[in-house]
């Protein structure tokens, strides 16, 4: 699976990337930002020059993420407007570390746009169990802690379900981001084997089913849970922009009392 190369390219080339990626016509695009199509036309070949206030339109209308708003900026340019502190900064932190601790006591992670993990609470450690070290270095990727043969993915009951899911959901983020390196992590986890598990098997849902879920052996219970993921609200700053904070909540009674008993003992 390839992407959009985005290196090295001037505005207009970036331009039509994007317009391109969102499967907008030049029309339909001029329409939303209120100009002609012409002078889009002009904007994508190079013929006109945009102002600030264009490429902040235009932008925003193709949903570019910010760190890619600010690429286009300096492409026809301006100087980059959104600022990109470290996760690590106090404000930053303390909401991450509050929302991870209020989820106690089951599993909360946050993640950047790469699925490498930025911080965990204590009940995440469960999916850490038995992992090689090499899997743990940094920087520790979350979708391949989740699907490699050695980690999670030898652990998961249903593994042909979720493998499917994540995989799908990882090749969407990549073509919508027109990230290469979510495009290579998408090949690496789609080329992970698993002798005698059929990967072909279709899950058929149930009447009870509403979400896929993730079933996970973890010493000798198997434990069921579902997952939510949510990310800041109008974001102003790249960093935070790129966060993802994943809760996974258990998905039926045993699995609830199994977290609860770990958490008092």
């Amino acid at each position: 699976m390839g992407a959009l190369a985005l290196e090295d390219e001037s505005f207009g080339d970036l331009l039509r990337s994007w317009r391109q990626r969102r499967r907008v016509s030049q029309l339909d695009l001029a329409i939303e930002a209120e100009v002609s199509a012409r002078h889009l036309s002009f904007l994508e070949t190079g013929r006109a020059r945009p102002s600030r206030e264009m490429v902040m339109k235009l932008s925003e209308e193709l949903e570019v993420p910010l760190r890619h708003r600010n690429r286009l900026l300096v492409a026809a340019g301006f100087a980059p407007v959104f600022p990109e502190r470290e996760a690590r900064a106090p404000i930053v932190r303390q909401a991450l570390d509050k929302i991870l601790a209020g989820h106690e006591p089951y599993p909360a992670l946050v993640v950047d746009a790469a699925w490498n993990l930025v911080a965990a609470n204590s009940a995440a450690a469960m999916f850490m169990d038995g992992v090689p070290e090499e899997l743990l270095k940094e920087p520790v990727n979350v979708m391949r802690l989740s699907l490699h043969p050695e980690a999670m993915g030898g652990r998961l009951v249903n593994l042909a379900e979720v493998r499917a899911h994540l995989l799908h959901q990882l090749r969407r983020q990549a073509e919508a981001s027109g990230s290469g390196q979510l495009a290579e992590l998408h090949d690496e986890l789609a080329a992970y084997t698993y002798p005698g598990v059929d990967l072909n098997v279709a899950h058929v849902p149930g009447p009870a089913d509403i979400l896929v879920p993730l079933r996970i052996r973890h010493g000798t219970r198997i434990l069921s849970m579902f997952t939510t993921i949510a990310t800041f609200g109008t974001p102003l700053d790249v960093t935070v922009a790129e966060l993802a904070i994943e809760t996974f909540w258990p998905n039926d009674d045993e699995t609830a009392a199994a977290f609860q008993q770990v958490s008092c003992p």
